[in-house]
């Protein structure tokens, strides 16, 4: 890595998650081992085998947008103009931002506002298009968000929308990174959104036996990442915002930093649809990538955040992708899942995570992976069992591997100058 290179730093974050409203409130429930799965309470799951999720509580769109705006937008983008307030006023730009023409909006999501087309379809199907919601076609595509994002706080340079499955969030954030890298923009709203916990995407993950079945009675519990009698993950909804921009930029207006993006990549497993490689190559192709973009070695990461979704196939893949990375040092590196107390929000993942390592480097603790009471031997590091840990981490790496084979991972560090 050059030393002229750009560096990149985030200076303001925003998060709903199924662990509250806010930054703050995700990170406390991660410390306190908290669960935010609960039994489905959006629809009548009643009929379906999986009936627990990680829905968003006491989330009031109107405390944060127009009634009648609100209306018009899918929950997805009431979650980012919600979570963006948070990051804004995080990032000092209450007053808006420096420089238009110079911000930027990256955001990843893996379906936008679904649920509206299929509002649109039952109307058509059962009253005629007649009586369809006009509002229903921009309201809906996967790009509204992070166009609700650019025309709220008048950023006009390049306007992206990340679709990459589980993989977005992470990948919408390594995009504005190289954004800013390359000199396109010096500020970026960056981030991932997910919100459609609904019927036809529950049961269609039932369908595919991707969802646990058998803990609908105990639903904090579900999610069990790295464990023996892991059965699948959890769909939930979430929404995270990051401000990134350059250090210049950063310092011309003196804005408080949470850390440096040292290093992105993106990888393709190419080889199954829904499922990962077993070998965990394409994992480890995008981790390797990510250190070498951010100039460091393997030894130099003190943390991961893992993918973790509880899934059998995945956690084995990670897991070996992770050896391969990290040869014998795998041991000793501390691991663990987010999504085994959120679930897994899909494109808002990534973003979520790397509000979360951002908070493992200000404050020196690692949040534990809940549930762990019955390890898989296959699955044998450090998944920082049940209770949260203190620890000295300067460079953390976040994993993100979707659908259709999409890996991509972020390479953050603890904010010092120098």
């Amino acid at each position: 890595m050059s030393d002229k290179r750009t560096r990149v730093v985030i200076t303001g974050m925003g998060a709903i998650t199924p662990l509250g409203l806010t930054a703050a409130e995700l990170w406390d429930g991660l410390l306190a081992g908290k669960s935010g799965v609960g039994p489905i309470t959006q629809f009548d799951a009643s009929t379906l085998p999986c009936r627990i999720a990680g829905e968003v509580k006491g989330f009031d769109p109107t405390r944060y947008i127009n009634v009648k705006e609100a209306r018009r937008m899918a929950r997805c983008s009431q979650f980012v103009l919600a979570t963006a307030q948070e990051a804004f006023e995080d990032a000092g730009l209450s007053e808006g931002l420096p420089d238009p023409e110079r911000s930027a909006v990256v955001l990843g999501t893996a379906v936008g506002g679904l649920e509206r087309f299929d509002e649109g379809v039952t109307v058509l199907r059962s009253q005629g298009f007649d009586r369809i919601n006009p509002f229903l076609p921009p309201s809906a595509i996967a790009n509204m968000p992070a166009h609700h994002l650019s025309q709220k706080y008048h950023a006009l340079g390049p306007l992206n929308t990340v679709v990459t499955a589980c993989a977005a969030g992470t990948q919408a954030l390594g995009e504005a990174a190289e954004l800013i890298r390359r000199g396109s923009a010096d500020l970026v709203i960056s981030g991932g959104v997910e919100a459609v916990v609904k019927d036809f995407m529950i049961g269609s993950f039932c369908a595919m036996r991707a969802l646990p079945v058998n803990f609908n009675a105990d639903p904090q519990r579900a999610s069990r990442p790295f464990t023996k009698n892991r059965e699948g993950f959890i769909f939930s909804e979430a929404c995270a915002i990051l401000v990134v921009e350059s250090l210049e930029s950063a310092r011309k207006r003196s804005a408080r930093i949470h850390a440096e993006i040292l290093g992105q990549s993106s990888s393709s497993d190419a080889y199954h649809v829904a499922a990962p490689d077993p070998t965990g190559s394409g994992a480890s192709r995008a981790m390797r990538w990510a250190i070498a973009d951010a100039g460091i070695a393997p030894d130099e990461v003190d943390y991961i955040n893992a993918h973790g979704t509880s899934t059998p196939a995945n956690d084995l893949a990670e897991t070996n992708a992770i050896k391969q990375v990290f040869g014998a040092r795998a041991q000793s590196v501390p691991i663990s899942s987010t999504k085994s107390m959120i679930g897994h929000p899909m494109g808002a993942a990534g973003a979520v995570e790397a509000v979360v390592c951002a908070l493992t480097l200000e404050h020196g603790m690692i949040h534990p992976t809940i549930n762990s009471d019955d390890p898989d031997p296959a699955c044998d590091l450090d998944y920082v069992p049940n209770v949260k840990r203190a620890s000295d981490v300067r460079i953390t790496l976040s994993n993100s591997f979707g659908l259709g084979g999409q890996n991509a991972c972020l390479v953050l560090r603890k904010w010092e100058e120098h």
